[in-house]
């Protein structure tokens, strides 16, 4: 059972077991706002009171960020592709299954481009600002 500072998204049944790459999670993915038609997005757990999300994002075939720049954030995060393989522009390499980043606060990322589409795991902590 959740907590009140405890936010699940889109976890069935209660017991929390699905599978969100199933093709009967479909449609519970949503548009990243802004990369509409390149990127989705499907929050499977958030957490206010420790400010910390988990969330995947999918790539779409042929997404490319470059317009909107690289970025970074004043708190950490982790990645792993789960599949596919996505292009980080600020680092100059192709980040394929399995490859995993742990960035620290203020690392510098993106921007992304994907020729396949692509899986991505994050894991977010904007509680621990620095």
């Amino acid at each position: 059972m959740n907590t009140e500072a405890e936010v699940t998204h889109d976890r069935e049944p209660e017991d929390g077991y699905w599978n969100p790459l199933a093709p009967e999670s479909a449609d519970r993915w949503h548009p990243v706002s802004g990369l509409e038609g390149r990127a989705e997005e499907l929050t499977l757990h958030e957490d206010p009171a420790l400010g910390t999300y988990t969330r995947l994002t999918r790539f779409l075939p042929g997404a490319d960020t470059t317009e909107f720049g690289g970025k970074s954030h004043t708190y950490p995060e982790q990645v792993m592709i789960l599949s596919g393989r996505l292009y980080d522009e600020a680092v100059g390499r192709w980040l394929t299954a399995g490859d995993y980043v742990a960035r620290p606060p203020g690392q510098w990322h993106g921007p992304f481009r994907t020729e396949t589409g692509c899986v991505v795991l994050e894991v977010s902590f904007p509680g621990r600002v620095r």
